[in-house]
Order: C-alpha cells, then sequence, then structure tokens
C-alpha cells in the first residue's frame, strides 16, 4: 500500500492511502485514524476519512507542514490490517409507500418486483466508507448492482431526515431534512445525527450497517 501526502490549502494535509475502494482500505484507513487520535499531535485541529483518502487539518502558527509530514510518516500503519472493533448496526426501515415513493421506479428500472428490490437491499451487510454531504451522511459500500438506479434529473427540494435512497450503485441514509436526488426507497426513525450527542453522529467510517425490513407502526 503505497501512502502519498501532498498541502489542500495551507492548513491541511491529504494523505491517498491508496487508488481503489474496498474493504481492506477502509480498514487501514481506520487504523489510520485511531493512531492519528491516540498521538494527539500538537497543531492538529481534527481529520477527516474518505473512500481512500485522510484529510488532516493543522494550525500552521503551531507546526508547520514539513513537520507535521515527518510524524504523520512515522506512524506505524502502512500495511497493517490489524483489527480494531468494529460496530454493526441495525437499521430498521419501512420500505416504501410514502416512505419510499421511488421504489417502484426502482424496481422497474431494473425489471424485478418491489418484494425483491426490499430482499436484495436488506441481504448485504454494508460497509461504511465515507461520512458526509450532510452530518452524519453515510456512503455504503456493497450494496448490489441488481438494484443500482440513476439519482433523480430534478432533486427533491426537501427529503425527509431518515430516508434510505439509492444512487448509482451506492445507498444511504438522510441524517436530517435536507435536497437530495437519491431514489427513496424507504425510511428509518433511529436518529443519525444528534447535536445534543457527543460524538453526534452514530455511524462512522470503518463500521457496519444491515438494514431490516419493518412494518409500520
Amino acid at each position: 500500500m503505497h501512502f502519498s501526502y501532498q498541502p489542500l490549502g495551507d492548513s491541511a494535509v491529504r494523505i491517498q492511502i491508496a487508488d481503489k475502494i474496498s474493504s481492506e482500505v477502509s480498514q487501514i484507513i481506520k487504523n489510520y485514524c485511531n493512531l492519528l487520535e491516540r498521538q494527539q499531535i500538537k497543531g492538529v485541529v481534527e481529520f477527516i476519512p474518505a473512500y481512500n483518502t485522510i484529510t488532516v487539518f493543522y494550525k500552521p502558527e503551531i507546526i508547520q507542514y514539513n513537520e507535521l509530514c515527518v510524524k504523520l510518516k512515522q506512524l506505524p500503519v502502512k500495511g497493517s490490517t490489524s483489527t480494531v472493533k468494529t460496530d454493526t448496526i441495525i437499521i430498521p426501515v419501512i420500505y416504501g409507500g410514502d416512505y419510499g415513493p421511488d421504489i417502484e421506479y426502482v424496481a422497474y428500472y431494473n425489471k424485478i418486483s418491489i418484494d425483491e428490490v426490499i430482499s436484495i437491499h436488506t441481504k448485504p451487510t454494508y460497509l461504511v466508507h465515507a461520512v458526509g454531504f450532510a452530518p452524519g451522511f453515510p456512503f455504503l459500500g456493497g450494496m448490489s448492482k441488481r438494484i443500482a438506479t440513476p439519482r433523480l434529473k430534478t432533486p427533491r427540494t426537501a427529503v425527509p431526515e431518515g430516508s434510505v435512497g439509492i444512487a448509482g450503485i451506492q445507498t444511504g441514509i438522510y441524517p436530517i431534512k435536507t435536497p437530495g436526488g437519491w431514489r427513496l426507497i424507504g425510511r428509518t426513525f433511529v436518529r443519525l445525527y444528534n447535536p445534543d450527542k457527543n460524538p453526534p453522529t452514530l455511524l462512522k467510517p470503518g463500521d457496519y450497517v444491515k438494514f431490516q425490513k419493518v412494518k409500520k407502526a
């Protein structure tokens, strides 16, 4: 695994872990972030993991770019796939109807039934590759191509909190009410983002998610 370090603006370092997206890369990123958290490098403000990168933000008046890169390169993470605690979170979902207004289109587009869409969507255990776009929004890997569906041509101005959507070969959950163009197939009432909690987000990169079909109460 080849790591590369590049400046991002005047107060961040972008670490490229790999050119591909995989569970192995995600595990290495999680290990790296755990090391960063334990090391508490003076001057580092925060770090943001993504699909195959980590962006480390720092205060240049405390630590310079070159000095920070030296410290980052010294972290014993290269090639490491050591196991760290990984959570699997069950997300109950009400599929279809008013909660999933696009599920019929997903079924039509893929030439399968609505029940098959639900069965296929609930079968995998999804890896949280990254969290972003909106606070706590998880980008999940592992969805079957059998239900892959293009985004809406015109995004909705307001997607309800908890909506479960599909965009291309990705699936995700809207943690707050926000505009969005993903195809909505269901909704969960599990709260993914709560600013009054620490941490405020339920999911983090490296976690796993399993969707579970439930009926409307």
